[in-house]
């Protein structure tokens, strides 16, 4: 898809450089420049990876030389990267999390075997703001959170005092409020602080290969040409002859091209490579082929390599229309996630990382929009390797046009998200920002502005990257601009009702040119479920404008809607869900849409929410504990055969003897048979119009006190089963007085407790939602600010019910539980 600019794209990143000298920053080095030295990024190794040894401070200091006063002035806590300063307050029910200065420090051993060669430190990441010091020496600046930065401490390095530990480093990480600095403060996330991503140390020649970018174009049917680019990383003003060597290879090493030349050393990104593949293996969802790319520069100053992947696919946006990947329609089938997990916060490690990308895989997915940031470059490995279609955002997020200083670091963290993840075969769109029209936004919501630097960020990206669209959501008056678009539908959350979604859908489509569906779904509390969950409904009306408008987020306040007046229980969600997932499969001119969004993250905005400061949008918790949702998007995208009953977190359902109760299955496969209490309700076909559950449902009379349902189905030749218990409770409750807290496990020095809720005749009270807060005396600590329902000190109940974990530390303790107007319980926990 060519585009035409007036950009310079040369000129444009020479500009850009000069601003970031300005600041005591640079234009971060991309991590090819340093990558061939690491040995496994992922797992570190100790020589090249500097993730461990470090001490960190939380609040201000006077600089490196309070930092290095030892324990005179500040109380140093031993930490290992990636971490983040807000891993417990995130969340945090009572407080706002910490948004100020914090210090890390340690020795870097430095024995640069390279003559002449460079010391450089790389961070693949830090929040917001970053000031690195050697010794006293600041080496550098970097504003934002979200992009790779290097610096060359070579000089600094040299000049520096050292002992036996090595060379004094220092980091400031600042995450304060800073209108200058994107995202707003209006931003519905939480804006992180610290070293929440990797530290590397890489030794490279004085003249080394800064950037390797690949350019892939074809047309299905037809020979791809590739055309490779390069920067080279030249601060001695080398000017002799370089030696290329250029070589390609597919994903079983097979070379396909191969080039050796000499040249004289070059000064901006110039074409040093260009082939031509007969046959070339597309990249796509179903068979992510991946090659690589290896460049070799060989100076006088020694020898600079760099290996890159790369795929070949041709995308379309049909207008008005579908999506077409490698000249066949491709239903976009997407969620969209924060970078952002209990306990870690910004931090979350490598390994749960690629559990939750393999989650979104296995859900079915093969579109992931990464809101709202720049996303570590392990994100998109993975999706490159698992094949998963990407929508990679600028942090432009919430907020009008400020000053000069704001618009050049916003230009630069889009330039450098594209210069950073530009070999990425899934990344398919450059996000240009988000929600651009928010009330009360920063400066102000000035239409003119907003549409004039849109536009400047649009022909900026495609002067970098004139292969890939960009695009925009919700910004209506600038829906023009970008090449795909997403306006604001949530029909049956924040207005409306969820059966409109397909007319809100038909509205918009003609509106742009290349239109998506971006953000849709609903807050669920994992745990709470509900036999009558449409009653939120009822005072909705239809026929409403399906946007979310306004303040609408907040729980009080506005026009009726589900989200202020539903239940927030995961039966709601999965009715929700299952409509929307039913309407996308039968509309042949959609694109495709993204779930907002996999997993619940925390946002300083939503202190009133059942999980206070969480946004319960996932179909997973902040843990990764699957909630029912991510089943019914399974039923509807995955392969592998698969079969779900509802009602998993469910132990206790309700209503009156004889009544007959909807059982629902998620399910791909063509038929399924329940059996409830052993016996057979008989055999369902699977149909996908037919809702809720595609058909496979049955109204069941369960017996009063325990059942057992089981589900057998088979897609394939290949049978799957599942199966619950629960209790029947058929008698009427009233008023919630009491508490009843009991130890339900324990696990060595880890104990869980659960609470539940009676009226005064002592019936559970199963739809009580009364807020509630965990205490606990002794030595103890609970587990708690993980920002999920089993995770949080203050929560709702969910179905009369709310848990908490508890570390006792060896020692006896006394857990509490309060909830206003309820007599309050305690219990014993021994040692």
């Amino acid at each position: 898809m060519p585009h035409s600019s007036n950009f310079s794209r040369r000129g444009f990143l020479k500009s850009i450089a000069a601003v970031a000298a300005a600041t005591h920053g640079r234009l971060a080095l991309p991590a090819s420049l340093v990558r061939p030295v690491l040995a496994n990024a992922e797992a570190c190794s100790a020589s090249q990876c500097l993730d461990f040894g470090w001490e960190y401070y939380r609040g201000a200091l006077d600089g490196p030389w309070e930092v290095w006063r030892g324990n005179e002035i500040a109380v140093w806590e031993k930490v290992s990267l990636p971490h983040c300063f807000n891993d417990y307050d995130a969340c945090d029910p009572d407080t706002p999390y910490y948004r100020g200065h914090g210090w890390y420090r340690t020795h870097m051993p430095v024995a640069n075997p390279i003559k002449d060669g460079r010391t450089l430190l790389y961070f693949e990441g830090a929040g917001q703001t970053s000031h690195v010091y050697v010794g006293d020496t600041l080496v550098g600046s970097h504003v934002g959170g979200y992009d790779e930065f290097v610096f060359d401490v070579t000089d600094a390095v040299a000049a520096a005092p050292a002992d036996k530990a090595g060379v004094p480093i220092a980091v400031l990480c600042d995450n304060s409020e800073n209108l200058e600095r994107p995202p707003s403060d209006l931003s519905d996330f939480s804006l992180y602080g610290g070293l929440y991503r990797h530290v590397h140390l890489a030794y490279v020649p004085a003249v080394s290969l800064e950037s390797v970018h690949i350019a892939p174009s074809v047309i299905p049917g037809a020979a791809a040409s590739i055309k490779v680019k390069a920067r080279l990383y030249n601060p001695v003003k080398f000017t002799g002859s370089a030696a290329l060597t250029v070589e390609i290879t597919d994903a079983d090493g097979k070379t396909i091209a191969h080039c050796e030349k000499s040249l004289s050393a070059w000064d901006a990104e110039a074409e040093i490579a260009s082939a031509s593949v007969a046959s070339p293996a597309l990249w796509s969802p179903a068979h992510p082929h991946l090659y690589t790319c290896s460049v070799i520069l060989t100076t006088s100053y020694g020898k600079s390599i760099v290996k890159e992947r790369f795929g070949i696919r041709h995308t379309e946006f049909v207008e008005h229309g579908p999506f077409k990947l490698n000249g066949e329609r491709l239903l976009l089938r997407g969620t969209q996630r924060h970078m952002d997990h209990a306990g870690f916060a910004a931090a979350q490690p490598d390994a749960l990382i690629r559990t939750e990308i393999e989650l979104v895989k296995a859900m079915g997915a093969n579109f992931i929009r990464l809101g709202h940031y720049q996303q570590s470059k392990l994100v998109l490995d993975l999706c490159d390797e698992l094949g998963i279609l990407v929508w990679e955002e600028a942090p432009w997020c919430r907020s009008g046009v400020g000053d000069e200083e704001w618009k050049n670091q916003t230009r630069l963290m889009l330039a450098n998200m594209i210069d950073q993840h530009f070999n990425h075969p899934s990344v398919l769109m450059w996000g240009l920002g988000n929600e651009d029209d928010w009330p009360g936004e920063y400066p102000a919501t000035d239409q003119t502005a907003i549409r004039g630097f849109m536009q400047e960020m649009n022909d900026l990206a495609h002067a970098m990257d004139p292969a890939r669209f960009t695009s925009f959501r919700r910004c209506d008056f600038a829906r023009d601009i970008p090449d795909v678009y997403s306006p604001s539908i949530w029909a049956g959350w924040y207005s409306g009702i969820y059966t409109e979604y397909q007319s809100a859908l038909e509205e918009e489509r003609n509106q742009v040119k290349r239109f998506v569906h971006i953000e849709w779904g609903a807050d669920s509390h994992a745990r709470r479920h509900s036999e009558m969950p449409d009653e939120g409904l009822s005072t909705v009306p239809s026929d409403a404008d399906t946007a979310e408008r306004g303040l609408a987020y907040l729980p009080t306040g506005g026009n009726p809607r589900v989200s202020r007046d539903g239940d927030w229980s995961e039966t709601y969600a999965c009715d929700l869900f299952d409509w929307y997932l039913k309407v996308q499969e039968t509309l042949p001119w959609l694109s495709g849409s993204a779930q907002w969004s996999f997993k619940d993250f925390t946002t300083p905005l939503r202190v009133e929410n059942p999980v206070p400061r969480v946004n319960q949008k996932g179909v997973i918790e902040r843990d990764m504990t699957k909630k029912e949702g991510y089943f019914v998007f399974q039923s509807y995208w995955a392969e592998a055969p698969m079969a779900h009953i509802y009602g998993h977190s469910w132990p206790v359902r309700w209503g009156a003897e004889g009544q007959a109760r909807i059982v629902k299955v998620y399910s791909n496969c063509p038929t399924a048979e329940l059996f409830v209490n052993g016996a057979s309700a008989g055999t369902k076909q699977r149909n996908s119009q037919d809702f809720p559950a595609a058909g496979l449902r049955w109204m069941v009379k369960f017996a009063p006190g325990k059942n057992h349902l089981r589900v057998v189905a088979s897609k394939n030749g290949v049978t799957v089963t599942d199966e619950i218990e629960f209790e029947y409770q058929t008698v009427n409750w009233g008023k919630p007085v009491r508490f009843a807290l009991v130890q339900i496990a324990r696990d060595k020095d880890t104990v869980a407790i659960e609470a539940t809720a009676f009226d005064a005749k002592g019936v559970l009270c199963l739809d009580a939602r009364n807020v509630v807060r965990f205490s606990l005396a002794g030595s103890g600590s609970l587990i708690d600010n993980q920002g999920t329902s089993t995770g949080s000190r203050v929560v709702q109940l969910y179905n009369g019910r709310a848990r908490i974990s508890i570390r006792c530390n060896g020692n006896a303790c006394i857990a509490g539980i309060t909830s206003e107007g309820i007599e309050p319980a305690f219990l014993s926990i021994s040692a």
